[in-house]
C-alpha cells in the first residue's frame, strides 16, 4: 500500500506551476488541492471553500494561536495560511498537493519533514518576463514586483527535494509525475 504524499509545488509568478498542478491532479483522481485561508475579500468569481476560506483577521489570528496552519504568511496587508485540519483531512484519503511560495513551502518541510517540495523554474528570466507580461490576470499588479522575487525563490531551489524547468509544459509535467511517482515508490 502506497502512503499519501503532501506535494509541496512552488516557483516565481508566471512559470507555470498553476497549470502544472491541474495537469497533476487530472492524474489521480483521489488527489486533493489544499484550499487555502485569506483575510483578503473575494474577488468576483471566487467561491468560499473552493477558491479560499475567507476570514476574519480575528479568526485567522485566533487559528495561529491554535496552531492551525502549517505555514502562514501577510502579503499586502492581507494575510494567507495553509488550514492544518483541511490539509490532515485529505491526507488521509490521498495525496493533498500545496501550491505556495518559497516560505511557506520551507515552513510545510519543518511541519513535515517526508512533504515532497518541487520547485518549477523558468528556462530563462526573458521567457519569465514574457509570460508575465502575456499574462491577462495581473493586470493590477506590479510587473517588476513580481521579478524582483524570482531570484530570492529561485535561490531557494537547493532547500527543495527537485526542481523542473518548465520550458515545455507537457515534459515539466510528465517530470513532476515521475518525481511524485518516484517518491510514492520508496
Amino acid at each position: 500500500m502506497t502512503k499519501h504524499l503532501l506535494i509541496v509545488v512552488s516557483g516565481p509568478a508566471g512559470v507555470g506551476k498553476g497549470t502544472i498542478v491541474k495537469k497533476i491532479m487530472e492524474d489521480d483522481p483521489e488527489r486533493s488541492l489544499s484550499v487555502s485561508c485569506t483575510t483578503r475579500s473575494p474577488r468576483e468569481g471566487e467561491k468560499e471553500g473552493e477558491s479560499y476560506f475567507f476570514l476574519t483577521r480575528e479568526s485567522f489570528l485566533e487559528k495561529i494561536e491554535r496552531g492551525g496552519f502549517l505555514e502562514y504568511s501577510e502579503h499586502f496587508g492581507n494575510l494567507y495560511g495553509t488550514p492544518r485540519d483541511f490539509v490532515e483531512e485529505r491526507l488521509s484519503v490521498g495525496d493533498v498537493i500545496l501550491e505556495i511560495d518559497v516560505n511557506g513551502a520551507l515552513q510545510v518541510k519543518a511541519a513535515y519533514p517526508d512533504a515532497l517540495l518541487i520547485m518549477i523554474a523558468p528556462p530563462s528570466m526573458e521567457a519569465l518576463r514574457e509570460r508575465i507580461l502575456g499574462r491577462k490576470n495581473d493586470a493590477g499588479f506590479d510587473i517588476e514586483d513580481r521579478l524582483s522575487r524570482v531570484d530570492f525563490e529561485l535561490s531557494q531551489a537547493d532547500k527543495y527535494d527537485a526542481e523542473v524547468i518548465n520550458d515545455d509544459l507537457d515534459r515539466a509535467t510528465s517530470e513532476v509525475l515521475d518525481i511524485i511517482n518516484n517518491r510514492k515508490r520508496s
